[in-house]
């Protein structure tokens, strides 16, 4: 093939594109051309890559792509898209399979740690849709794209907007897909999880603290992949049709499996040590004053003196089914006329299961006369403070409902996509592309096993009919017939008729839609004499128009929306809204310089959209870059983008409700507070209650969360420039440095500041967001802290992309190939308001500002033999470094080094097996006590670390 002329510039941009960002070779099967056509013929083909609409014959654009091709996802017995990406350097974990307290059940993707949302996920340069109608949905679900379909994954860092649009503020994900497929191919794989539970110190104190521990050797995890690919060639081989469908099935882990998961681990000073909720099966009873503090035993009263363990029976893994099925078409109608097609179809369901839910203390009195009571209990609650039995008295009852079992959120996601176009010629130099996308996705959600809180009132409001029996007040008035009081006064007293009638499944529905109509003209204006002095070829330009619309519509049951769900933290509310925008963009590519004394090539690319939102919104948006090869071994590229990012329909219209948010602690809370009595009065303490105001045990705070119609869109700038040079033969360097700063961040005041902010510098504005009810904490009932959407934050990160590759042949044993690809991380700045300090999240984790570690390393190595076997065998190093935690606390994480080993063989012309073991030295990940609710996980950050010990996988792949 012509190709392998290193002597054509084509052969040379594609050398080029080896060195710049990728991972692996990308597949050059839709590039080739027959040897008998001339050196002039193969200069003029053009293609498309990631980050431009115009077409070029260099593979390589001034903005650096780093592209992962399918050979990655096999070699590596990948079967979630998200479990890949989320080792590139340049990407943390969004959400992923190991999330379960706050799961949506979507896969997302979260460049550079900018959030999910600001992240545009394409399907051959086309949009996704949003993944989800609920909250922390916004990001492109990558479960409807199946990885034995991908053809290579193309990672472009950085802002987008002037080429894509809105979202691509951290950069664009593009999925390109296997077409021009003929033939069959059938592929299935196994893998699961093998850890030994062998950390003696975890163990310790787990069984220390009375909990049960995982021992031994495991093996759970179990996923089944089967894929179908076939495709055929129209008779006149002017059109093809490549149709896919997929299975996968995988099995859920607990964290009762591992032994660092065993039980919830928080630090008692700097010792480990098993914690839990003070919502507990036997019954907590207390006043949160001092005066009364405790727990069921037998039908006593005695101290309150344990929590309850929660930790084991959430999910580490969740289970997930998943179908997939499409097609890709495409037909010459004329030999300027191209008709194509698409339709992707995904229908997933994940579980996603936590702890029993319970009674979380919203009750406010007993009556002295309830029936349960035993006599001692009176004596103890009512008796040593004078009450008699026609009094009541304060008092809060958590008890947990480890009857009923665990709470489980069954939610499924079921998307169509559908693309039709039309593109060709004008002439030889005009073109067009004109394309509908269009995608649904309809969400259905059960959560079982959460109760009443309407009901729990009603059961723990027991008396005695004119009969002597036990029932409900509401019985005795009318209230509500069917109540069953509830015995939590007594050890094992609680039936399974109690439990029935608090039992409150919640539903939900949803769906989010989203049309794009795109039409744009590519054009050379080379003939017609634009063309700079020192260059051959002229300018190069793309003229379009796009109209996206988008909507969701999100419909919880009257028990989300009322709030009754006791286990739920508030009420969910229900959205529904719409939001289109009209765009027109354009970008040009001007070479300067071809064949000079300075430069085998200058080139300068310009890029401009204007978008108006429905909002009344509008944003402009640009690029300005540069690329200059200087020769064969050296280039230099540069580039300047702005982008932008419009609030979308939840940020806009979600009503305002209580829910949970992470603190490290409420500074006015606990025996001995942080604040000073008079900066505690500030925030709504009373002199009576300071020092008697009981903490948070989980860490978890109420919250006012809400929607805001007036946000602006948010702003970025983008600087990258970068040297790719060839030291020597096979040995090629490329560096990158990077600077993204977003500007009107749409982010909430964390709750810590507000009350600093209030308690130490008196500012009564934050005073106002303060709200603290009858027990004067910030996580009983109404309690909270205003948190609704602002645009109000300043987000910048910082840092240098490297990609080192070196190969050499070994005569008669094959090739060897070393690739070094990695992030050396120099900011990750986070100023949530104009007036708060900027906190400096690079190199440190925290419950509330950075969250999961952003380590200033982390890089992968990867050593492949391609033996003379028909076998490639890879072993690939994967560090992420060390991390502290923010402001000196006390949990530092180590880095982290894990060795994995995978290999393919052809074992004949159409049949191939692939094997590897990943995390192969079953390194546990690091310890993480209190790890924050929604991305930690198990005492740990699930998506950074492999949290759940070795990955082995086998698979077979025949064609037809």
């Amino acid at each position: 093939m012509l190709l392998n002329n290193k002597h054509s510039k084509l052969s040379k941009a594609i050398k080029m594109a080896l060195i710049c960002g990728t991972i692996s070779t990308l597949p050059m099967a839709q590039y080739s051309f027959s040897a008998e056509e001339d050196e002039a013929e193969v200069e003029e083909e053009r293609i498309v890559i990631t980050g431009s609409r115009i077409k070029r014959t260099n593979l390589m654009t001034a903005s650096p792509v780093t592209t992962v091709g399918a050979e990655d996802f096999q070699i590596r017995g990948i079967t979630k898209v998200e479990d890949l990406l989320n080792e590139l350097p340049q990407v943390f974990p969004g959400q992923v399979s190991g999330t379960a307290n706050g799961a949506v059940g979507t896969a997302t993707i979260d460049l550079r740690f900018l959030g999910p949302q600001r992240t545009l996920t394409l399907i051959d340069g086309r949009r996704l849709p949003v993944g989800s109608p609920k909250a922390g949905g916004a990001g492109a679900d990558i479960n409807q794209i199946p990885a034995g379909l991908i053809e290579r994954v193309e990672l472009l860092t950085g802002g987008s907007s002037a080429t894509y649009g809105s979202d691509a503020i951290s950069g664009v994900v593009n999925f390109i897909m296997k077409k021009d497929f003929e033939g069959v191919e059938l592929d299935y794989q196994h893998s699961f999880y093998n850890h030994d539970n062998d950390n003696s110190d975890i163990q310790n104190i787990v069984t220390s603290s009375g909990f049960e521990t995982a021992s031994g050797s495991i093996t759970d995890g179990h996923t089944n992949d089967f894929s179908i690919l076939l495709g055929a060639n129209s008779a006149n081989g002017k059109g093809n049709v490549t149709a896919y469908a997929t299975i996968r099935d995988i099995d859920s882990i607990t964290q009762d499996s591992r032994d660092y998961s065993s039980c919830a681990l928080d630090l008692d000073g700097t010792d480990l040590v098993c914690a839990g909720s003070s919502t507990i099966p036997n019954t907590r009873v207390t006043d949160f004053a001092g005066g009364f503090d405790f727990q069921v035993d037998g039908t006593d009263f005695v101290p309150f003196n344990s929590l309850y363990n929660y930790g084991p029976l959430n999910h580490f893994q969740r289970p997930d089914q998943r179908r997939t099925a499409g097609a890709f078409a495409h037909y010459e109608m004329t030999n300027d006329m191209e008709i194509y097609g698409e339709f992707n179809f995904m229908d997933d369901r994940s579980n996603a299961q936590i702890a029993p839910s319970g009674a979380f203390f919203v009750t406010n009195s007993i009556p002295c006369s309830n029936p349960f009571l035993s006599t001692q209990q009176f004596d103890q609650l009512c008796g040593q403070f004078g009450l008699t039995a026609d009094d009541i008295q304060t008092a809060y009852i958590g008890r947990r409902n480890v009857e009923g079992g665990p709470r489980n959120n069954d939610l499924r996601h079921t998307s169509y996509r559908g693309v039709i176009g039309l593109r060709g010629d004008f002439n030889e130099n005009w073109s067009y592309d004109l394309f509908a996308n269009y995608s649904t996705v309809i969400m259905s959600e059960v959560y079982n096993n959460d109760l009443s809180t309407t009901k729990i009132q009603r059961a723990l409001n027991a008396t005695r009919d004119g009969e002597g029996n036990i029932v409900c007040q509401s019985v005795i008035d009318g209230s509500d017939p069917n109540c069953v009081p509830w015995n939590v006064f007594e050890t094992g007293a609680v039936t399974q008729d109690m439990v029935n009638y608090l039992v409150l499944p919640l539903f939900a529905d949803g769906e989010t839609e989203s049309t794009q109509i795109v039409g744009f003209v590519s054009g050379d204006m080379t003939d017609a004499g634009w063309v700079m002095p020192g260059a051959e070829n002229g300018l190069s330009m793309v003229l379009g128009y796009e109209f996206r619309e988008d909507n969701l519509v999100y419909n919880p049951d009257n028990g989300f929306r009322s709030g009754d769900g006791a286990g739920q933290g508030g009420p969910t509310s229900s959205v529904s809204g719409s939001l289109d925008v009209s765009e027109f963009f354009g970008e040009f590519s001007i070479p300067l310089i071809e064949d000079g004394s300075i430069a085998d090539s200058l080139t300068l690319d310009l890029g401009y959209r204007y978008s108006d939102y429905s909002t009344d919104k509008t944003t402009d948006t640009y690029k300005v870059a540069l690329d200059w090869q200087v020769n064969d071994d050296l280039k230099f590229r540069a580039s300047l983008q702005s982008a932008t990012r419009h609030a979308n329909i939840r940020e806009l219209f979600v009503p305002q409700v209580i829910g949970l948010f992470n603190m490290d602690e409420d500074p006015c809370a606990g025996s001995d507070p942080t604040y000073t009595l008079e900066q505690c009065q500030r925030t709504g303490v009373s002199a009576g209650r300071y020092g008697t105001i009981a903490d948070s045990p989980a860490g978890q705070y109420n919250g006012l969360l809400g929607g805001n119609p007036d946000l602006d869109p948010e702003e970025s700038d983008t600087t990258s420039f970068g040297v790719v040079f060839s030291p020597m033969e096979d040995f090629d360097i490329a560096l990158d440095y990077f600077n993204i700063d977003v500007k009107k961040a749409i982010s909430t005041i964390p709750a810590d500041f507000i009350l600093e902010k209030c308690a130490i510098d008196n500012v009564q504005s934050f005073c106002d967001m303060i709200s603290r009810g009858p027990t004067e904490t910030l996580w009983i009932g109404q309690d909270n802290i205003l948190q609704t959407n602002l645009n109000i934050g300043f987000l910048e990160t910082e840092g240098v992309d490297f990609d080192v590759s070196y190969q050499f042949e070994m005569a008669e044993q094959g090739k060897l190939t070393f690739k070094l690809l990695g992030t050396y991380l120099m900011k990750f700045d986070n100023q949530p308001t104009p007036v708060s300090e900027v906190i400096e999240c690079v190199g440190y984790w925290d419950r509330t500002s950075c969250l999961n570690p952003r380590p200033e390393w982390r890089w992968n190595l990867a050593t492949t033999w391609n033996t003379p076997w028909d076998m490639t065998i890879t072993g690939t190093v994967r560090y992420f470094g060390d991390v502290d935690e923010l402001n000196n606390g006390p949990t530092d994480l180590d880095a982290q080094t894990y060795f994995d080993i995978g290999a393919t063989w052809d074992v004949a012309s159409n049949t191939q097996l692939r094997f590897g073991i990943k995390n192969l030295l079953d390194d546990e990940p690091p310890i993480v006590p209190n790890a924050p609710s929604g991305v930690g996980n198990g005492n740990t950050f699930p998506g950074s670390y492999d949290t759940l010990g070795r990955y082995v996988f086998a698979g077979i792949k025949y064609s037809l």
